[in-house]
């Protein structure tokens, strides 16, 4: 057996590769157009207006193609490769949860995975790679180059990805059963930040009164020390007067002695004054130390409490997404990658397939008070995109390339929510929305691969999933690097590079 390659000499051999596979791609499509066929698609962008951020990814595993959506619509679109039989790419509901720019695989040769986004810790990812204009990744998606830099480039860290069997498009939807933010929520968070501002800016002019009394203070020393020094001379020149009257014999000297030691009591009266009030005022600056001290502690514990309360808002105010089950017949609610709550849920008929449906919270209205949604339904693969039913194991990516995607039936889509009815403890809790907020309603449960780190992950059961269940086998993904493990709390150890 051939032992695996893997360091920076097989980067080298990899790039090397990858040149190479380019040219013969380059060359099998122009051959391919000069006899008549057809090339392979190309990346197109939106030109009718500017493109906003991305909100979404779709990508169809019928026609290997990704469409990148803002709030408007679709704004860039690209072919793919996924997963080849017995490593398919996984349908479902997934996001962006890491990015690495330059990334070599740690179980196919040390692969070049540039620009790799990935979308499950078992290791299925976007990322650059080789298009022959069918499946032919272990899983992953593969996009073209320049493609995966792009995108790379626009999206952020939670962007949801949706893998479907066929290829749909997100439609606006208005519903009540969809969330709107709760009234005053953004100014409360507005009011907590000043707050917080305000409170970093007495600390800073406490903790500046603090040094200046401490400065003082130390200064304050330099004139007792002086006066206690000059009290002390005083004293021994009183007491050599003294001593001097004693051993007087004379009149004469007696006088002389008790002058001097007349004077002597006098200047160490005035020395002592000066003394005393030298002590009494360096006491009072030291109390005014004393006391600033203790007024800079407070500022800054008051400050450290403001700070984490504005960030408690900011946190509240970030993304929340809901999972509505009807196979657990429970509401899950998770905000930045982390779990919130979860709640027992009704569902009319609940023995009657739901469906699978994303709604997104696209944008703020226009008069900033709502939100404007849209919704994607998931169909199985063997619906084809004209309502014809097609074999479940027909080859993906053998054609509709060029077809438009399906809009969403906003029929079925508001039918799902019509049976859903969520109780008012529940409700009452999900208070962070804003925009990329989500509501998944699903057949399905939570995947195993929703955990931490991750938002919640969705496979459609009657899909394949060999590329995923491959990994699960096997904890050391692709992306592992041999880094330390983490262990999920729904079982499967995750890697954590």
């Amino acid at each position: 057996m051939t032992p695996r390659c893997v360091g920076p000499k097989c980067r080298w051999r990899w790039a090397a590769y990858l040149a190479v596979a380019a040219l013969v791609l380059i060359a099998a499509g122009g051959n391919a157009t000069a006899r008549g066929g057809r090339s392979e698609r190309p990346i197109e962008a939106i030109q009718s207006r500017s493109a906003g951020d991305p909100v979404m990814a779709i990508v169809s595993l019928l026609n290997q193609r990704i469409t990148i959506y803002d709030s408007q619509g679709w704004i860039l679109r690209a072919p793919v490769s996924s997963g080849t039989k017995g490593r398919e790419t996984p349908a479902g509901i997934f996001s962006i949860i890491q990015k690495v720019a330059e990334h070599y695989s740690n179980i196919y040769d040390d692969a070049y995975m540039p620009h790799m986004q990935r979308i499950t810790w078992s290791g299925i990812a976007l990322h650059g790679g080789v298009l022959p204009g069918r499946p032919a990744s272990h899983g992953c998606i593969r996009l073209p180059f320049d493609f995966a830099e792009r995108l790379f480039d626009a999206t952020r860290i939670g962007m949801r990805v949706i893998v479907a069997p066929t290829d749909v498009a997100p439609v606006e939807i208005t519903h009540p059963l969809l969330f709107q933010p709760k009234p005053g929520a953004a100014v409360l968070a507005a009011a907590r930040a000043a707050e917080a501002q305000e409170a970093v800016k007495k600390a800073v002019n406490v903790k500046l009164a603090a040094a200046t009394a401490s400065r003082e203070a130390a200064l304050a020393t330099a004139p007792v020390r002086s006066a206690e020094n000059l009290k002390l001379k005083a004293e021994a020149q009183l007491a050599a007067a003294e001593t001097a009257l004693g051993s007087a014999k004379s009149a004469e000297e007696k006088e002389l002695a008790e002058g001097a030691k007349a004077q002597a009591v006098a200047k160490l009266a005035e020395l002592q004054a000066q003394w005393e009030a030298a002590r009494a005022d360096l006491q009072q600056k030291r109390d005014i130390v004393a006391s600033a001290r203790e007024a800079a502690a407070a500022a800054e514990a008051a400050r450290v409490e403001a700070a984490e309360a504005a960030r408690q808002i900011a946190r509240e105010l970030q993304p929340v997404s809901v999972l509505i089950s009807r196979k657990s017949q429970r509401l899950y609610v998770r905000q930045a990658f982390e779990p919130v709550f979860e709640s027992p849920v009704t569902i009319a008929e609940p023995d009657r397939p739901i469906g699978t449906h994303v709604f997104t919270a696209v944008e703020r209205t226009s008069d900033d008070a709502n939100l404007r949604w849209s919704v994607v339904s998931l169909l199985g693969s063997k619906h084809a995109t004209d309502g014809t039913v097609q074999p479940h194991g027909r080859a993906r990516g053998s054609g509709g390339r060029d077809v438009e995607p399906v809009p969403t039936d906003l029929g079925n889509a508001k039918a799902a929510l019509d049976r859903i009815a969520i109780p008012q403890e529940a409700l009452d809790r999900i208070v962070a929305v804003a925009p990329r907020s989500s509501l998944i309603v699903t057949d399905e449960a939570p995947s195993s691969e929703t955990g931490k780190g991750t938002e919640f992950v969705v496979l459609l059961s009657g899909e394949p999933q060999g590329g995923i269940k491959k990994r699960r086998r096997s904890p050391g993904s692709e992306f592992s690097r041999g880094l330390p493990f983490w262990r999920s709390p729904f079982g499967a150890p995750f890697p954590t590079w």
